[in-house]
């Protein structure tokens, strides 16, 4: 399995989708450019897949898409959702991340550096 949804994120998400308010949504976990270690995390909804660039999976009940070229970079990578006295929020613990940044959305993987921006 590419990545792991643990049962408060996957808690999150549902009541997240039910805003969405469409029966074909999907969770978007994937990698972008940017942050102050060179890549950034993104996580949010979709609606289309193309076949040939995306993958497709179930994880704990959450219908997820991934672009494809991005699973080296996140496999073995867990969400999970966190409350605290603030406020909650998601949590992402990759393996692959050789460096992460101190607000915890950067990162630079072995296999690909990305280019630095703002955090």
């Amino acid at each position: 399995m590419v990545l792991t949804i643990t049962d408060n994120a996957r808690a999150q998400i549902e009541e997240m989708m039910k805003e969405e308010n469409r029966e074909t949504v999907r969770l978007r976990f994937g990698v972008k450019g940017g942050g102050c270690s060179g890549l950034s995390y993104s996580l949010g909804f979709d609606y289309d897949v193309n076949e040939e660039l995306d993958a497709k999976e179930e994880i704990n009940g959450i219908p997820v898409t991934i672009f494809k070229q991005d699973i080296p970079i996140i496999e073995g990578t867990t969400i999970d959702f966190k409350q605290n006295m603030m406020g909650g929020g998601f949590t992402i613990d990759n393996p692959n991340a050789i460096v992460s940044c101190g607000c915890g959305s950067s990162f630079k993987a072995k296999e690909r550096e990305g280019t630095p921006g703002d955090c």
